[in-house]
């Protein structure tokens, strides 16, 4: 099987656009905002992440981030962000990564996959060592971490701290 890590693009299409209707909205504090989105929504909203990626236009209390898409034999089944620094608000919820992986494709480590090819970019940007904010109940999640070097700096009744040298 072939994977590969895209960066989002303006002229990202309709299976993107696809992808994000299945990604639920909110699952585990991973935020989707495309889920339910018009196909002209979705066209606009790919030219404001690109813009902020680039730190254009972002909005108060936002960084910029790069948002990231992954593909397994052409065929994109993960959606992943890396924020490029964090905020006190991020240190406490969000860290740098975040991910999700297609309902329909969970269950084959693409999430373990996806994280460490987001590692390598983190890395690439200067990013030495980043915060996973993880929800508790989200074993999968906290189990690609953990094979990706994880280390849990605290947890409490809803959340772990993970950080990964990059």
């Amino acid at each position: 099987m072939e994977f590969n890590l895209k960066k989002l693009s303006t002229n990202d299409g309709q299976e993107i656009y696809a992808m994000l209707q299945e990604i639920p909205y909110n699952e585990n504090g991973f935020l989707n905002d495309m889920n339910g989105a018009t196909l002209e929504e979705f066209q606009a909203w790919l030219i404001k992440r690109d813009n902020e990626s680039k730190g254009i236009g972002i909005g108060e209390g936002r960084v910029p981030q790069d948002i990231y898409w992954l593909f397994a034999n052409g065929f994109p089944v993960g959606y992943g962000k890396i924020r490029h620094r964090l905020t006190k608000k991020l240190l406490d919820d969000g860290g740098h990564i975040g991910y999700s992986i297609l309902p329909s494709e969970r269950g084959k480590d693409y999430g373990k996959l996806q994280l460490k090819l987001l590692l390598e970019r983190a890395k690439e940007m200067g990013i030495d060592k980043v915060l996973l904010t993880i929800h508790i109940n989200n074993i999968n999640s906290l189990k690609a971490a953990m094979k990706n070097g994880g280390v849990i700096e605290k947890q409490d009744e809803n959340k772990c701290w993970v950080w990964i040298e990059c």
